[in-house]
């Protein structure tokens, strides 16, 4: 199985060989297969074990005392889903599936030694940490800052510079199995407000939605509507157009 993990982090930093099959042998130990709609580790549980998504989709997700979801971050193969557990005695959020997806489970012993020991992969696992909180500091601006239709250009933008940094798309079309709802809970938004937003972007040939697909039709224009910027993502080697990894996003990063 191609090994999204290591994809999205050489981002960061090149493997050599014998990182790279020491990664593979991590995730390819002990797996998991999750329906949709089910919880990877649930609000308030702990678990011995840390998991990568290897496929499908999943989200950080919140239940609120009344019953409302919020869903903090969506979660793309090659994503570390709860790096922390094997530290906190209980998550303070849950981790979920969207649609039917696999993890890799790595044994807290295991996680311990790759974040502990000085290597190149200890110091791109902390390089995803990074990039996962700028995520959730970009759904912090979304909502203090981002009107609705550049909170939604800048979500749907980052999903497609995300789904390509892991390898998962080399096009400008993308999974999709995201609702409506979804988005809402996502955003802040009512659903009916997401769906007019979205219908607006399919007009203005912004998008295509078909089939549980998203094509972005014109990346250019999305991303001057969401004044969207990478430098949260720290895509260190995109950036300095290494010519092994900038293929993958670099033209969706670059300045014009």
């Amino acid at each position: 199985m191609r090994n999204p993990w290591a994809t999205k982090m050489e981002q960061f930093t090149a493997f050599t060989a014998d990182e790279r099959t020491r990664l593979d042998t991590v995730l390819a130990s002990r797996q998991q297969a999750f329906q949709a709609q089910e919880d990877i580790i649930a609000d308030g549980a702990h678990s011995d074990y840390c998991h990568v998504l290897l496929t499908g989709l999943a989200c950080r997700y919140k239940i609120l005392p009344d019953g409302e979801r919020q869903i903090m971050a969506f979660l793309v193969p090659g994503d570390l889903c709860d790096a922390e557990i094997f530290i906190l005695k209980k998550m303070d959020h849950a981790v979920g599936t969207l649609t039917a997806s696999t993890t890799a489970m790595i044994h807290s012993s295991e996680m311990r030694t790759l974040l502990r020991e000085a290597s190149p992969i200890s110091e791109a696992l902390w390089w995803g940490t990074m990039t996962d909180l700028g995520v959730l500091r970009e759904r912090i601006i979304d909502q203090g800052r981002r009107d609705a239709t550049e909170r939604l250009a800048h979500l749907l933008y980052e999903m497609l510079v995300r789904y390509r940094v892991s390898g998962a798309t080399e096009t400008n079309a993308i999974d999709f199995p995201i609702t409506q709802t979804d988005l809402a809970d996502a955003t802040g938004m009512t659903p009916s407000h997401v769906n007019r937003v979205l219908q607006r972007f399919r007009e203005d040939g912004l998008i295509e939605l078909r089939s549980r697909t998203l094509t972005i039709a014109n990346p250019a224009r999305l991303k001057s509507l969401a004044q969207f910027s990478a430098a949260y993502l720290h895509l260190d080697r995109t950036e300095a157009k290494d010519p092994s990894v900038f293929a993958r996003a670099g033209d969706l990063i670059s300045v014009p």
